[in-house]
């Protein structure tokens, strides 16, 4: 598929298309369990201040599977946040390779590289080629999550560049994981939410483990949260890992470009924490990374350890093989087309797609229908990971929260592209979970449905677009839904319309529009509506212009009305007109 991609400099930023597949040899992993020594503490706590990462994603993908609750993001060029086990628990600000000789360079890639992005025919799997023209190197990653499990897998193959002259066999391959497990990342002067960070030898290969077990934030009502721990384990056995404090002393790039060797530690407790682990593949051959994730440290070093059991080529079908799967069930972009308009238009089929598939993976899958506003964090590079809000470390939950006006435009994206299963899902999610007891909407709220930290204020498209779902959706005739939900959200929008004495237009737009779609969900007007509008219309004695013109096009729309509602007409037409001026205030 060809993609945007960002070929990347310090400060320069440029766009490209582009189309790469990579192919490499995954190598297995086993032995013993090293001996046991005295843990080696890393110097330097807490380390320097940490940061959430880029909003500016190449690339973010997950598995369809709900047992997988797991999702990357690229940005930058190499990993940015790690979602897990909800979609708005952070883990990761960057995990991302470090190339030396050992005595003349170091290579930071978001530093030193340029790079090139592309994805498959999918959007979900993606493939990052990251080029050192003066070292005369490259290496192409492809980042792909496991069906079955919650990790992510990325494959990197380490070459030289045709021409250069430079020999491979003489380079070291690291991988450096800067972390912020758990949503929070220590470090600087409040090391709020500060991570630990250990070497596990449990698989005979060192693995390092970064773990946050706070579950308490500013977000009291975030009831949802677990302790979160993420092991960085290789398809081949690695002869150092070491763990330390982001800038300092045993934070291994700080280690590698002074020294342009690793002094490992195997203990870093409580602060900002980065993990590197020396990753050098074969000459000619890839390595695979397992960042697997788990709930104690056994779990989270198991499950990376079974994600690299199965070769990368076969989990890498397996996983693009879930998102075919779902593209067949949708409805084609341009109905049936033959062969060369297809080729015509192909470009504009993979887009398509992706943006299908964009929408899909921004579902949690603890919480059915509950699609974020975004799987990235706007700011989120100059956002603090590691500071107190009222006292308890700060939650940013961002754009990965649930906003009604966002999941609207989700939502249409759904109903155009055939997934009425999740349409459906969305709004009920809406009703179910998010509906406050007067009826309202929160302007946002969490993956649970409770209110934010950041919520306030009463938005109107928040409670009215509900209610044109249910509609839209189908689900307008639900008996239950309508008594419970689609009521309650009409009387609100009702009620506010009543004490506002100059209305803004676009209010004015979204709540007949809201009238309309609650009374006519089942394309005719009962006695019960009837009786229902006249306590809309009529509460003030008075008939306003735009409410004769809006029974009138009610009467009009209505395939069927009942005597109730005849009567309520031929009244409003022979009552005396109040017009009412809008304006913005209200």
């Amino acid at each position: 598929m060809g993609s945007v991609a960002l070929l990347r400099r310090p400060g320069i930023a440029l766009l490209a298309c582009s189309l790469a597949i990579t192919s490499g040899v995954a190598l297995a992993t086993g032995g013993a369990a090293l001996p046991a020594r005295a843990a080696a503490v890393a110097p330097g706590a807490p380390g320097t201040p940490s940061y959430f990462d880029l909003a500016r994603k190449d690339c973010v993908g997950t598995a369809t599977a709900a047992r997988s609750k797991v999702w990357y993001t690229v940005a930058g060029g190499v990993l940015s946040d790690v979602y897990e086990p909800a979609i708005d628990n952070t883990n990761v600000s960057t995990l991302q390779y470090i190339v030396t000789d050992g005595s003349t360079f170091t290579d930071l890639q978001t530093r030193d590289m340029t790079y090139t992005v592309a994805a498959d025919p999918t959007g979900m799997a993606c493939t990052v080629t990251a080029t050192d023209s003066q070292h005369g190197y490259r290496l192409v990653t492809t980042y792909i999550t496991d069906p079955a499990r919650d990790t992510v897998l990325m494959r990197t193959r380490l070459s030289a560049l045709p021409g250069s002259g430079t020999s491979v066999a003489g380079l070291h391959l690291y991988a450096r994981l800067d972390a912020h497990a758990n949503g929070n990342g220590g470090g600087g002067s409040d090391n709020a939410g500060g991570n630990t960070g250990v070497v596990d030898t449990s698989t005979g290969s060192p693995v390092p483990v970064v773990y946050s077990t706070n579950t308490v934030t500013n977000a009291v009502n975030r009831d949802y949260a677990v302790p979160t721990y993420m092991a960085l384990d290789a398809s081949l056995s690695s002869p150092a890992a070491s763990v330390g404090y982001a800038g300092s002393a045993s934070d291994g790039l700080t280690q590698l470009d002074a020294s342009r060797a690793l002094t490992p530690y195997d203990s870093a407790p409580d602060g900002h924490i980065t993990a590197t682990e020396d990753v050098t593949p074969a000459h000619g051959n890839s390595v695979t990374l397992a960042l697997g994730f788990g709930r104690t440290q056994a779990s989270a070093v198991a499950t990376a350890s079974r994600s690299l059991r199965q070769p990368f080529g076969t989990t890498e079908p397996n996983y693009a093989a879930g998102w075919l799967r779902y593209d067949a069930g949708l409805r084609p972009p341009f109905g049936q087309l033959s062969a060369a308009a297809a080729r015509r238009d192909r470009g504009a089929i993979l887009h398509y797609y992706l943006s299908a598939n964009v929408i899909k993976a921004s579902v949690d899958k603890t919480y059915p229908g509950a699609i974020v506003a975004s799987l990235a964090s706007p700011w989120g590079q100059s956002v603090p990971a590691g500071v107190f809000a009222n006292g308890e470390p700060s939650y940013f939950g961002s754009y990965r929260e649930v906003f009604a006006r966002d999941l609207y435009e989700a939502f249409t994206g759904l109903l155009v592209d055939g997934d009425l299963v999740t349409a459906r899902a969305a709004t009920r999610f809406l009703f179910d979970r998010q509906q406050q007891a007067d009826g309202s909407m929160p302007r946002n709220s969490l993956l649970n449905g409770k209110p934010a930290p950041d919520t306030g204020g009463t938005q109107l498209d928040e409670t009215s677009y509900p209610i044109v779902m249910a509609l839209q959706s189908g689900l307008g005739g639900n008996v239950a839904l309508w008594r419970d939900h689609i009521r309650p959200a009409a009387d609100f929008l009702v009620e506010l319309h009543k004490r506002v004495q100059h209305p803004n237009p676009a209010f004015e737009h979204l709540f007949y529009r809201a009238v309309r779609d609650h009374v006519l969900a089942d394309g005719r007007i009962d006695a019960g509506e009837a009786a229902w509008l006249r306590q809309v219309l009529f509460a003030d004695g008075t008939l306003r212009d735009e409410e004769r013109k809006f029974l009138h096009e009610l009467k009009g729309e209505a395939g069927l009305t009942s005597p109730e509602f005849e009567a309520l007409y031929a009244e409003a037409m022979k009552m005396p007109q109040e017009p009412r001026t809008s304006g913005s205030g209200g």
